[in-house]
């Protein structure tokens, strides 16, 4: 499975209009996107991380009112969100590494955190924490229970790990961040199991 970690950011260069042709427009996570705007004060940036092609999430939030910054590391995918979301921030980066110099309103991690390895999953909340403005909503998938497992992407192995629930929420609680809500497999949202969470006022 080593390799397989290894292989996402090249795996998602290589196959990103595929993924892009795949995923589609359609907002399956429009139960979530809505708690969480809801979360985010009026007109505020959010920051997505793991942006893709900024379709259809980053667009949703633009119709919202919120300027988007996109990350990703796939060179692709960041050439797709600037060319279907021209107005909004683009930016190349890997999100392990991410130190943009500024907060959000929010923050967005959807099915792109899940695939580092535990680790690195561990080391995203001083992350999220650094972007993230007081009162700051952050939204992010999962997997349900503490393990490692490979799907596919065009025929190639799709590296996907998480921690177990519980260490999620130490995490997020010592980064100064509350559960706001959390289903595992949430079948009103295709079986993502899903994380809000709200950055503590200073």
């Amino acid at each position: 499975m080593t390799d397989a970690a290894a292989s996402i950011i090249d795996l998602y260069r290589r196959h990103a209009a595929a993924w892009t042709t795949a995923r589609g427009t359609v907002l399956t996570e429009r139960v979530w996107l809505d708690r969480f705007v809801r979360l985010v004060r009026p007109k505020a940036s959010v920051l997505d991380i793991g942006c893709g092609s900024g379709e259809p999430i980053a667009r949703h939030l633009c119709g919202e009112g919120h300027p988007v910054t996109g990350v990703d590391a796939s060179l692709e995918m960041i050439a797709m969100f600037r060319a279907n979301l021209p107005d909004q921030t683009a930016e190349l980066a890997d999100m392990r590494s991410l130190d943009l110099g500024q907060t959000y309103g929010g923050l967005i991690a959807w099915d792109s955190f899940f695939h580092l390895r535990p680790d690195d999953q561990r080391r995203m909340f001083p992350i999220f924490r650094r972007h993230a403005e007081p009162r700051a909503p952050l939204l992010f998938t999962s997997g349900p229970a503490f393990g490692e497992a490979i799907g596919t992407l065009e025929g190639d192995p799709l590296y996907h790990s998480s921690l177990d629930p519980d260490e999620y929420r130490q995490l997020l609680d010592w980064n100064g961040f509350d559960v706001m809500g959390h289903v595992a497999e949430d079948p009103d949202c295709t079986g993502h199991t899903v994380w809000l969470s709200r950055r503590r006022s200073l």
